[in-house]
């Protein structure tokens, strides 16, 4: 059985067996939430999003249309997804660019994700780290712009 805060605002989606939502956290109509997954407060998750199995999603992230996260991924406190690479306002682009977190993955506090990138299986962002492009697997990037600094062995 899932758990939701009296005080979180979920529209009609799934929610998978297990998977808590804290107080404050709004999800709109259409999103996907695995099982076991952690939706701490204060967070955002709009209609077409996937969120696999596992995942923990900290305070202050939103996770914009388009963003498909995998199983055992952890999204740090403030991580900033973005999904328009030309935003201008009251302006919506055709289709908006879609982040894709791979399995595995962990995402550092206050980093910030461009539109329409991939974060590899395994992978690691730093804390603050600015990601501009596609992060292979069992990397590990820090920076602004993000830079590898290493692999992941195991």
């Amino acid at each position: 059985m899932s758990f939701i805060h009296p005080l979180a605002d979920v529209a009609a989606c799934e929610i998978g067996e297990g998977t808590r939502i804290w107080q404050f956290v709004v999800i709109l109509e259409g999103a996907r939430l695995g099982r076991n997954c952690n939706i701490c407060s204060h967070t955002l998750i709009e209609g077409d999003v996937i969120v696999g199995d596992n995942v923990t999603v900290k305070s202050g992230v939103q996770l914009w249309a388009g963003s498909r996260i995998g199983n055992n991924v952890f999204i740090g406190p403030n991580a900033t997804f973005t999904n328009d690479s030309h935003p201008r306002s009251k302006q919506f682009p055709p289709e908006f660019a879609r982040i894709t977190i791979r399995e595995g993955a962990s995402i550092g506090a206050n980093a910030t994700l461009l539109p329409g990138i991939t974060i590899g299986k395994l992978a690691m962002i730093g804390a603050g780290a600015v990601v501009t492009k596609d992060v292979p697997p069992r990397a590990v990037v820090i920076g602004n712009p993000a830079t590898i600094v290493r692999y992941i062995e195991q």
